[in-house]
């Protein structure tokens, strides 16, 4: 799905890591793992490409798309939540638009044997088949169910996002991006804000729904319930473990007992 050639990122004279490749492919739940100022934030931004490496490269395929949650963000604050949410299916609501004005047309014209409103019809069926194979109106119950798994009552899908605290707006970012499925999920902390029912209800997402995951978190049983690939960021370079982070930890420790026994 995700190539990753031989990354190097350089601040300075010293790499913070070199020559770093792997693959990302459907399914993988990749805990990114590595002590503090290893890279992890850092490799998150150049698979999403809000960051260039020094060297290497990352091939994404044209219709691979990419969801990032980073560690800090801006939401709107002149939408409610569920208007911000609904930002996750703009094209949905753009077809909507389009739905009802020629429906309005349509009940406004009385020339109904005429080619011009023949054409009309074509078009608005058209557009309505495309609309119904994007899932239709069940998006709406899609955003409520979101918002509800990530902790908000029906009373808060009408406030404004602005009364909402930094960890709450977080939540709401992270139903956008949820809602978006994308091939590829990068999650930097995602549970930093959560509750245990959020967090409980994101683990099952992430593990049922989603297609391919790549996440930071120091919440270890969060990793242990997602993840089934470890990919480790130490002294510059990467180490791949394709397995669940507890089981990492002890591959890591034979590893370099085996190493200093050499």
């Amino acid at each position: 799905m995700i190539s990753i050639d031989g990354l190097t990122v350089e601040f300075g004279v010293k790499p913070l890591f070199k020559d770093v490749s792997f693959v990302i492919n459907e399914r993988d739940r990749i805990a990114l793992v590595g002590k503090n100022g290893a890279g992890k934030s850092t490799m998150l931004k150049i698979l999403c490409g809000m960051q260039k490496p020094t060297s290497g490269v990352v091939s994404v395929p044209n219709d691979t798309t990419i969801g990032y949650l980073p560690q800090v963000m801006k939401l709107s604050d002149d939408t409610t939540v569920k208007e911000e949410t609904r930002k996750a299916f703009a094209d949905k609501t753009k077809i909507e638009e389009r739905l009802k004005k020629m429906e309005q047309e349509m009940a406004e014209r009385t020339d109904y044997e005429s080619k011009g409103y023949a054409e009309l019809v074509e078009r608005f069926t058209t557009e309505h088949e495309r609309y119904m194979m994007m899932g239709g109106e069940n998006y709406e119950a899609e955003i409520e169910r979101t918002l509800t798994g990530l902790g908000f009552s029906r009373d808060d899908f009408d406030r404004p996002t602005r009364e909402f605290s930094g960890g709450w707006r977080m939540r709401i970012e992270l139903a956008k991006i949820l809602l978006r499925r994308p091939d590829v999920l990068l999650l930097d902390e995602p549970t930093n804000h959560l509750d245990i029912e959020s967090i409980q209800w994101l683990e099952q997402f992430l593990s049922q729904s989603a297609k391919a995951v790549v996440l930071v978190s120091h919440d270890r049983a969060f990793v242990n319930n997602v993840t089934n690939r470890t990919l480790e960021i130490t002294c510059g370079h990467g180490e791949d473990y394709r397995v669940k982070y507890d089981e990492y930890l002890v591959l890591r420790k034979e590893r370099r007992e085996q190493q200093l026994r050499a």
